[in-house]
Parts: structure tokens; C-alpha cells; sequence
């Protein structure tokens, strides 16, 4: 079963932006946010996909995912789409010889902006990047299907203080 290890931190400076080697704008939401499974369709330029993951607070989950035709893609961000459309540019990014992926939200989750690395196992040691803020893995609220029902800009002035 195709597994997914994943760490995921808060940016706290623009530092990275010196290291952005592609840029990808991604358009996404999903259809069921679970639990125990998120079922989330995706657009980028280069194709569209139908993706099906544990919808769990871990560093490693089952994930599938699959291409599925653009149109079809388009009409479920149309008329089959739970809560609000994730729209973010995905910056690939390479420090020390690992890729980071920088998420830059738009639209309702403007003003957030994460870094994700996977790793091949979860006992993989790397070198944090000094451009990194403090790891928010087992945090719910910066999933993706949380902030798509709890868009960043919505969240309490107080609570983003406190992240």
C-alpha cells in the first residue's frame, strides 16, 4: 500500500524564496474530509488528479492517488466540493540536497505559507533549513482538509499570535 511520510513546518522568513528552483500554482479541494479518509481533487498545470488518504494527524499515512481527465476534475470543483477551494503556489525548493515543498496560500488561507519535506522512512535525518519555524506535523489545523472548512483568515487574531 503506497504510503506517505511526511513533516511539515511553519515559515518564518522569506530566506527560501533564494532557493525556488519551479513554481506550481495548485487548485484544490475536496469532496469528503472524513474521517477516516479525505477524498480531495487537485489541479496543477501539468495534469489533475483524484486523491484518497487517511485523514489521520500522522507523520506517515496511506495515500492514493490518481490522473483523472481536466474537465472532469473541473466539474467536481463545481458541484461536488465540501467547504472552500484550496488555492496555493507550490514552490519547489532544494536545501542540502532534500526538496522542500513551500506552500504559499491564496485566497481564504492568504497569509499562511508551510514548508512540507517526505521522506523515503521516518527515521530519516536531514538538516532543517534556517528559513524553518516550528514543526506543525501533528498539528490538525494546518491540513489541508481542516483549512479547507477553517480557511487561515478566518481563524481567531489571538490564535494565529499563538501558533
Amino acid at each position: 500500500m503506497p504510503k506517505e511520510i511526511e513533516r511539515k513546518f511553519l515559515v518564518k522568513s522569506g530566506e527560501w524564496r533564494n532557493y525556488i528552483s519551479k513554481t506550481i500554482p495548485i487548485k484544490q479541494a475536496y469532496i469528503y474530509t472524513g474521517p477516516p479518509i479525505a477524498l480531495r481533487v487537485r489541479i496543477t498545470p501539468e495534469k489533475a488528479t483524484l486523491n484518497l488518504k487517511k485523514s489521520t494527524i500522522d507523520t506517515t499515512r496511506d495515500e492514493f492517488e490518481y490522473e483523472i481527465p481536466r474537465a472532469h476534475a473541473e466539474e467536481l470543483l463545481q458541484k461536488f466540493v465540501s467547504g472552500y477551494v484550496i488555492e496555493k503556489l507550490r514552490h519547489i525548493v532544494f536545501y542540502e540536497g532534500i526538496k522542500w515543498e513551500i506552500d504559499e496560500f491564496l485566497g481564504e488561507n492568504e497569509g499562511l505559507i508551510l514548508a512540507e519535506v517526505e521522506l523515503d522512512e521516518i527515521s530519516t535525518v536531514f538538516t532543517k533549513p534556517p528559513w524553518l519555524g516550528e514543526e506543525v506535523s501533528s498539528d490538525f489545523r494546518y491540513l489541508n482538509t481542516y483549512l479547507s472548512q477553517h480557511p487561515f483568515k478566518k481563524w481567531e487574531l489571538n490564535k494565529k499570535e499563538n501558533l
